[in-house]
C-alpha cells in the first residue's frame, strides 16, 4: 500500500518539501518511513521505525540539504517490518548512487533474484530491493536500466528512483498502484502516490503517470518515455473503495465522488426501512453521505474514531483488549438509541470487525442495525501489494451473504454490486484489476491462485 514522494525544487528545501508530502500520505503506511536527498553532488538519508512526525526534526531534516528528494512511508506486504526494509534504499552503481521507493508487491521476485549475480547481497528481505538491484547490475544508461526491468518484473510497481541530479518516476506496465506528477510553483515538479499530496506541498496536479511510462525530471524539465511492454491498464479497485484520501483524484475523477456515488447506488440496490444512516469512519463516510442522500434519510454520527489509538506503540493490557473495537470508536448515543439504524462501511475482509461494531450500537440501544457495504464481497486474496489475507481468512470466500449476515448480527446486509462499484468510478471494467472480487488478476502466475475462482 505504501506512499511515495519525489521532489525536483531547483534552489529548495526538498526534504523539507517531501516531509510535508510524506505527512499527506501517511493514511498508506505508518510503519517506518524515510527520506533520501541530494545537492547535486552527494545523496543523504534517513529513516526509520515509526510515523513522519515522529522521526523527522528541524535538526535531520537540516542534516538532508538539497534540491532534490525521495521519501517513502511503509505499508509492509513482502519482507517483515524491520528498520533494514525500510525505505528509500540507497544503492550504489557503476553509474552513480541512487535512492529507490517502491509502492507494490512483485509476483516473480524469487525469478528476479536468480537473474542477479552470485556476488549481490541482499540486505534487505523485500522485493523492492531486489527491483533495486537489477537496475544496479543493469547496463547503459539510468534509464536502459528502469527500461529493462519492464520486460522482467511482473506485478505491482510505482517507484520513484533519484540520482545526484534527476528522478526517474515509473509505473508497471499494468499502472497497478497509483502515481501522479505536478509542477510547483517556484520551478520545478513533485510526484507522489496521491494527487492529495501534491496539493500539500503547493504543487499544481498535472496528470497520472501512464502504465508503463517512465517520467525523468531534471535541469532540462521533465520528459516521458513510453515502454514498448504496456499492457492493458489495471488499476487496483481498492483505490477507489478505501486505500486513497477523499481529497484525491485518480485521472480527474474525484474519489470523494465515486464514493459518494458508491453509496447512492447502494442505497438504490439495497433499500431498507429505517430511521437514520451512518457511517464507520473514515473511509465510509462520503458512502454513507450518498446513501443518506439517496434514500432521503438524515445522516448521523453513529461512532467517533480515535484517530490515534491504532497508532501507538503502547500496546494494551487483556482488560483493554477485551473492550476491542472501543478501543477504535464510541458511540453518539444520542443519534442510535431506540432507532433503526443503517451502518454503511466500505468492506468487510476477515469479517472480525463488523460483528463488533454492531453490538456496540445495539449495547447503546439501536433497535435495528442494517449494515450496508460499499464494495462487492471480497471473496479472492490480492497479490499485488494488499495484505488482503488468504482464503481460508476471508469471510466472503467461505459463506454466503445471509450466512455472513447472521455471523456479524445483523438484521440484513447488502452489498453493492460489481456493476455499481464499476460505475461509480467512471472507469470501465477492462481498465481496473478486480482480482480480490472476481479472482481475475492482470499479472498474476497460475501458481498463485491456490483456490478455484467463484
Amino acid at each position: 500500500m505504501c506512499g511515495i514522494a519525489g521532489i525536483f525544487a531547483p534552489g529548495r528545501d526538498a526534504a523539507r518539501l517531501a516531509f510535508f508530502a510524506l505527512y499527506a500520505l501517511q493514511h498508506r503506511g505508518q510503519e517506518s518511513a524515510g527520506i533520501a536527498a541530494s545537492d547535486g553532488g552527494t545523496i543523504r538519508s534517513h529513516k526509520e521505525m515509526g510515523l513522519i512526525g515522529a522521526i523527522f526534526d528541524e535538526r535531520i531534516l537540516a542534516g538532508l540539504s538539497g534540491h532534490i528528494a525521495v521519501g517513502h512511508t511503509r505499508y509492509s506486504t513482502t519482507g517483515s517490518s524491520i528498520v533494514v526494509n525500510a525505505q528509500p534504499l540507497l544503492e550504489r552503481s557503476d553509474i552513480g548512487d541512487f535512492a529507490f521507493a517502491h509502492n507494490g508487491n512483485i509476483t516473480n521476485t524469487d525469478e528476479l533474484r536468480e537473474m542477479l549475480s552470485p556476488t549481490v547481497t541482499l540486505q534487505a528481505s523485500s522485493d523492492s530491493e531486489v527491483l533495486a538491484k537489477l537496475i544496479v547490475e543493469g547496463s547503459g544508461t539510468m534509464l536502459d536500466r528502469i527500461a529493462s526491468v519492464f520486460g522482467r518484473a511482473r506485478g505491482a510497481y510505482s517507484v520513484i528512483l533519484s540520482t545526484r541530479d534527476e528522478i526517474y518516476a515509473f509505473r508497471d506496465p499494468w499502472g497497478v498502484r497509483p502515481l501522479c506528477i505536478g509542477t510547483l510553483p517556484d520551478g520545478g515538479h513533485a510526484v507522489a502516490s496521491e494527487s492529495c499530496a501534491l496539493l500539500t506541498v503547493g504543487a499544481t496536479y498535472l496528470r497520472e503517470i501512464g502504465a508503463g511510462e517512465i517520467v525523468r525530471i531534471s535541469a532540462d524539465g521533465i520528459a516521458s518515455i513510453s515502454t514498448p511492454t504496456r499492457e492493458q491498464p489495471a488499476l487496483c479497485m481498492f483505490e477507489y473503495i478505501y486505500f486513497a484520501r477523499p481529497d484525491s483524484k485518480l485521472n480527474e475523477q474525484s474519489i470523494y465522488v465515486a464514493r459518494h456515488r458508491m453509496g447512492q447506488l447502494l442505497a438504490i440496490e439495497h433499500p431498507v426501512e429505517a430511521d437514520v444512516v451512518m457511517a464507520v469512519p473514515d473511509s465510509a463516510v462520503p458512502g454513507g453521505i450518498g446513501y443518506a442522500a439517496e434514500s432521503g434519510l438524515p445522516y448521523v454520527e453513529g461512532l467517533i474514531k480515535n484517530r490515534y489509538i491504532g497508532r501507538t506503540f503502547i500496546s494494551p493490557d487483556q482488560e483493554m483488549r477485551s473492550r476491542g473495537v472501543q478501543l477504535k470508536f464510541n458511540p453518539v448515543i444520542e443519534n442510535l438509541k431506540d432507532l433503526r439504524v443503517i451502518v454503511v462501511d466500505d468492506s468487510i475482509v476477515r469479517g472480525t470487525t463488523t460483528p463488533r461494531i454492531v453490538k456496540l450500537l445495539r449495547d447503546v440501544g439501536a433497535r435495528e442495525v442494517h449494515v450496508r457495504i460499499t464494495s462487492p464481497p471480497i471473496k479472492h486474496p490480492c497479490y499485488l501489494g494488499v495484505d488482503m489475507a488468504t482464503y481460508d481468512e476471508l469471510v466472503a470466500a467461505n459463506f454466503t451473504v445471509d450466512e455472513i449476515r447472521r455471523k456479524i448480527g445483523a438484521d440484513s446486509l447488502g452489498y453493492l454490486s460489481l456493476d455499481g462499484l464499476i460505475a461509480s468510478t467512471g472507469r470501465s471494467r477492462a481498465e481496473m484489476c478486480l482480482g480480490c472480487l472476481t479472482g481475475a488478476y492482470p499479472n498474476v502466475p497460475a501458481t498463485h491462485k491456490t483456490r478455484q475462482m467463484v
